[in-house]
């Protein structure tokens, strides 16, 4: 495992401690050596963790489309931009740049770009690492829903730890490190 994307929000959410996480979370997995591949932009969770891995000597892979490289504020720090033509693209580029997925807290973006990746586990696209960075207790409704989704029958139980909810940088870069593939999904 070399390179980490990260789908996260472009704003900086209510609390700072959104933006501290993040920074600390990019620094973090530049001093442990890897890389980070991005959605290339310089504000929100998005530039904290972009920051904290450029502050601690590290390297990043923006992928942004061209359409929004002219409406948004793309880093003029990444260490390597690679513009694409679409939304579709970029997931494409991110997904088959890292090998491993985190979801840090953002809004609808990330979520959708994390639940592609997800959804591509169960049905044997990738059998890669993925993890969701808890910040405040941010994705707790989300665990609930999958737990919902998994108690009536719409996920199998055994992808119940497909994606844990970790509370530091730690814990996290621990469980995609010591990652497990779970196999495809059956349609029983």
């Amino acid at each position: 495992m070399k390179r980490i994307a990260v789908y996260c929000g472009a704003s900086k959410g209510k609390n700072d401690i959104y933006v501290k996480q993040a920074y600390d979370l990019g620094k973090y997995m530049a001093e442990q050596g890897y890389e980070l591949v991005f959605g290339a932009g310089s504000v929100g969770i998005m530039g904290a963790i972009q920051d904290g891995v450029l502050d601690a000597g590290g390297y990043t892979i923006g992928v942004m489309p061209k359409m929004l490289d002219e409406k948004e504020i793309t880093s003029q720090k990444v260490s390597e931009l690679i513009l694409v033509e679409s939304m579709h693209e970029r997931k494409h580029k991110m997904a088959e740049l890292a090998d491993a997925f985190i979801m840090a807290p953002g809004g609808a973006g990330s979520l959708e770009e994390f639940f592609e990746m997800y959804s591509w586990s169960q049905i044997g696209i990738h059998q890669k690492p993925i993890g969701i960075f808890n910040i405040n207790k941010f994705f707790e409704p989300l665990q609930h829903m999958l737990n919902a989704m998994i108690e009536e029958g719409f996920i199998n139980e055994k992808y119940k730890n497909l994606a844990p909810l970790c509370d530091t940088k730690e814990q996290l870069l621990y469980s995609l490190e010591n990652y497990q593939p779970l196999g495809v999904r059956s349609y029983d």
